[in-house]
């Protein structure tokens, strides 16, 4: 089984992306930053893979992850 890649939220000219890792073109585009987060952590949970949210400045604001870790950090986050 391949490994799928993690679940990007990045700053787009017309509002916010959600993005497969390593992928060119945006799966979706949505003008309000929640909603690109709801849509890319549902396909996150689905495939199990890692969250992570930018800020518009292009920093990590934050990250979660949907994978099977044997060693799962302490999140104090969520």
């Amino acid at each position: 089984m391949t490994k799928r890649p993690n679940i990007w939220i990045v700053p787009h000219r017309d509002g916010w992306a959600v993005k497969r890792e390593g992928a060119d073109r945006a799966t979706k585009v949505e003008r309000r930053k929640q909603d690109a987060e709801d849509f890319g952590r549902s396909m996150a949970q689905r495939d199990r893979v890692e969250f992570i949210v930018q800020r518009r400045d292009g920093t990590i604001q934050s990250k979660d992850s949907f994978g099977r870790d044997p060693f799962p950090p302490r999140d104090t986050e969520h």
